[in-house]
């Protein structure tokens, strides 16, 4: 089935509640305004922008990560799929969908069993048990540290104690506590724990990584 080009249902689950929340969006609404979806609970909400070059533009609040994520994609993708989804760029799990009301649905109950099934890997028996400890821990938090301190490294925002115009020699070693980043060259290290996403929840804001 293909949709109609000017409609099509957005969804994202709450971070803090754990309930779906989908809308039908139309071109109109997009380009009169900035579209908020916000769940029933109140403590979060989904933002829409259609730009002046035709891409719409979201900001989801992530069932995982601390803060919301960014996305940009075509109108096209955006009207004309069954099914579009936007994982989280750290854990892989989809965060946000929109095509036909059908489709949104089933990905939300999908999606939602793919939640509790990685919680229960972690010792998690409920999503409410989840939203009040925050304890996803190693793989998961690891593997979220060790991609963002790669980002920081190619962006060249990783910093140590070489001087000034010469680049460091960064690794990243997977410990018990955490992943510990130093510089072969000037020996700075700093530990980044993984214990916990609120344990690495001042790490996951920062937007450069300073070694001591």
């Amino acid at each position: 089935m293909v949709l109609e080009s000017k409609q099509t249902t957005v969804a994202y689950r709450c971070p803090h509640c754990g309930a779906g929340v989908m809308s039908v969006v139309g071109l109109f609404q997009l380009t009169a305004d900035m579209l908020k979806l916000k769940c029933s609970c109140g403590k979060s909400e989904m933002t829409v922008v259609y730009g002046k070059d035709g891409k719409i533009r979201f900001t989801v609040p992530c069932i995982l990560c601390p803060t919301p994520h960014n996305f940009s994609v075509s109108s096209s993708l955006f009207f004309g799929k069954d099914l579009f989804v936007l994982p989280c760029p750290y854990s892989d799990v989809n965060i946000a969908m929109m095509g036909d009301a059908n489709h949104v649905k089933a990905e939300l109950s999908r999606t939602e069993l793919e939640l509790l099934d990685l919680l229960e890997e972690n010792g998690i028996d409920s999503f409410d048990a989840f939203r009040g400890e925050q304890t996803l821990s190693d793989p998961q938090v690891t593997e979220i540290v060790t991609y963002v301190i790669k980002e920081l490294d190619a962006e060249g925002r990783i910093h140590c104690h070489c001087p000034h115009g010469e680049e460091g020699d960064y690794d990243a070693e997977i410990r018990q506590d955490g992943v510990m980043v130093s510089c072969n060259r000037c020996g700075a290290s700093r530990l980044i724990a993984t214990d916990s996403l609120i344990s690495a929840h001042e790490f996951l804001n920062a937007d450069s990584l300073e070694l001591e």
